[in-house]
């Protein structure tokens, strides 16, 4: 048995080398990762680089809600074709090429504008990638599960996590080089050229047929179908517990996602340049958070869901004390090293525990759905809450505001004990996959 299973896996390796498709999800995945650092973290250093209240950039961040919400326009794109493109690429591609122009166009614009002069300019750019690269996201997955069959997703998702990673380096850090090298401007005009890496592997991408969704079902049975069903499927296996579950994930990730809005204004206030903060924060720290990553998910497999659970709650929460060290210590970059050292590892831990937490939960018939249902119930509080940030910074400064932030562990910590006095389910839940979704966290 052990030598078939392992000329099974050399012949899988040896197949998976030379499918074309790895090559290509590696191409899509740097796409899908491109934008968001560009409307988020990257574009919070800009503006606060030039001037902007804290208070606006926060507001800003409400942008990203885009990539939260965007199960609300996923059955139009899996249901409808674009005219023109759906006939010379298919349905699936046809909106992959429509987004990725979209974000690409809306990057060049980015980069004409002057945030000191005309802020409601960028918020319609940003809004305008969001949007977009939220799409974008949509049909790559789409395009993904069409295009191979289960078991070769693995790896698909492996590659698309690779580049993925490698874009996000390329708009943190290579976004912050060049802007401290030649200004915001050629920055972003540079992103919306690297934004021609993926729409090379649209072009080049295999046309697929995309399901259609059965013919005459009305709305309101498509609406039971998403969310009535598998939400009443969560409560009948949970009961009352369900309360204390979706309490949980709704708390989890606050103090990591409201105290990160702030990181990059904080590092500009402190008078760090910005290639120092392309260095630490955007090539080091995604490393050790990749090493997070791995070590949550080694503690899953050997301490357990919960166990893993609370270590990655309380050390997420208490890591945003290093930022209240920074801000009262001032420039060190010695102190910023060890900051982001601990806050992307605990952060990435927290994360992959957290998806194997919700992975958990599901039920195969409603796998999909009730994974995406609670993924959204879990970035939606701390992306509303992290709105207001810079006001909140505005009002007490930044020690307090990230000892705060790092207080919202303690209710986490209560939920993740409390979760051990539930009573287990008859059968077992599915194995978590942690397979793509346990590094990446689509913040």
């Amino acid at each position: 048995m052990t030598t078939g299973w392992l000329e099974g896996t050399r012949q899988t390796l040896r197949d998976v080398v030379r499918d074309r498709r790895m090559a290509l999800m590696l191409l899509l995945g740097f796409g899908a990762g491109l934008p968001i650092l560009l409307v988020f973290a990257t574009l919070s250093a800009w503006l606060r680089s030039t001037g902007i209240e804290r208070s606006s950039i926060g507001l800003l961040s409400y942008v990203s809600l885009a990539y939260t919400l965007k199960f609300l326009w996923a059955p139009v794109i899996d249901r409808f074709d674009l005219p023109v493109l759906a006939r010379l690429l298919g349905r699936r591609r046809g909106w992959m090429l429509a987004a990725q122009l979209a974000v690409a166009g809306a990057l060049l614009a980015m980069s004409q504008g002057d945030p000191t002069r005309s802020l409601g300019y960028m918020v319609v750019c940003a809004l305008t990638i969001a949007f977009a690269s939220a799409t974008q996201d949509i049909v790559v997955d789409g395009w993904r599960i069409d295009s191979a069959p289960p078991e070769r997703q693995g790896m698909m998702l492996a590659a698309y996590q690779l580049g993925y990673s490698l874009a996000r380096i390329c708009a943190g850090a290579g976004a912050l080089y060049l802007a401290d090298a030649f200004g915001w401007k050629p920055a972003y005009g540079t992103m919306a050229l690297l934004m021609l890496i993926a729409i090379a592997g649209c072009l080049a991408a295999p046309k697929v047929q995309a399901a259609d969704p059965p013919a005459g079902r009305g709305w309101r049975a498509a609406l039971r179908e998403a969310v009535v069903e598998p939400f009443s499927d969560l409560a009948a296996r949970k009961g009352a517990g369900l309360a204390l579950i979706l309490l949980l994930i709704t708390l989890y990730r606050l103090p990591d996602i409201v105290s990160g809005i702030m990181a990059n204004p904080l590092y500009i206030d402190m008078k760090y340049s910005l290639s120092e903060i392309a260095t630490v924060s955007k090539v080091y720290g995604v490393w050790i958070g990749i090493a997070g990553a791995f070590a949550g998910g080694i503690a899953v497999s050997r301490l357990g869901l919960l166990n893993a659970l609370l270590i990655g709650g309380i050390a997420a929460a208490s890591s945003n004390l290093m930022y209240a060290w920074v801000a009262v210590a001032g420039h060190n970059l010695p102190l910023l090293i060890g900051s982001i050292s601990v806050e992307n590892f605990a952060g990435a831990f927290a994360g992959t525990a957290l998806i194997a937490y919700m992975s958990s939960l599901t039920s195969p018939a409603f796998a999909a759905t009730q994974y995406a249902l609670l993924s959204s119930l879990y970035a939606l509080p701390g992306k509303w809450v992290g709105g207001l940030s810079g006001f909140a910074v505005d009002a007490v400064g930044y020690p307090t505001f990230f000892i705060l932030t790092s207080a919202t562990g303690i209710p986490v910590v209560a939920l993740c004990l409390a979760l051990r006095f539930l009573p287990e389910e008859p059968s077992a839940a599915p194995e978590a996959d942690l397979g793509g979704g346990g590094v990446t966290l689509r913040a």
